[in-house]
């Protein structure tokens, strides 16, 4: 498997300094069991999952029953997804107060819920700017 993750691979641990093991990982694709430990860590649902992937619940039914492995683009959001939520979390101080402010809305953001913006690159771009904001203290 190279320098892909494994499930021995804390999901604290998944951040963007080694972005070539990230497109390694992506390139051999996500095993649904590293998905799984990844869903359990995050606050999100099975079905908003399929919702940030575009794949239906069926589908991940399937995956699970097959123990079958995400193809590059999905494996991509996956990662995408988990470094912007583990930066949310360093940001914020904790998971539960990150939590929150995804699942409410937010004025900078058009009044939608941050969470909302996460089936898209350009959602998740605008997560991560708005992240760095607070980071920086800078509130709009």
């Amino acid at each position: 498997m190279g320098q892909a993750l494994t499930n021995d691979l804390s999901y604290k641990q998944i951040d963007d300094r080694d972005v070539f093991m990230l497109i390694s990982t992506v390139r051999e694709g996500i095993k649904y069991a590293l998905f799984q430990y990844i869903a359990d860590k995050s606050p999100f649902s099975t079905t908003e999952w399929s919702n940030f992937l575009h794949l239906s619940e069926r589908t991940f039914q399937r995956y699970k029953k097959d123990k079958r492995t995400f193809d590059p683009l999905h494996s991509e959001k996956i990662l995408e997804i988990t470094l912007v939520y583990n930066k949310g979390v360093e940001v914020f101080g904790d998971k539960a107060n990150f939590d929150a402010w995804l699942g409410a809305k937010n004025v900078a953001l058009g009044g939608i819920k941050p969470k909302e913006l996460l089936d898209s690159t350009f959602g998740i771009g605008l997560l991560k700017d708005e992240l760095t904001r607070i980071e920086h203290g800078v509130l709009a």
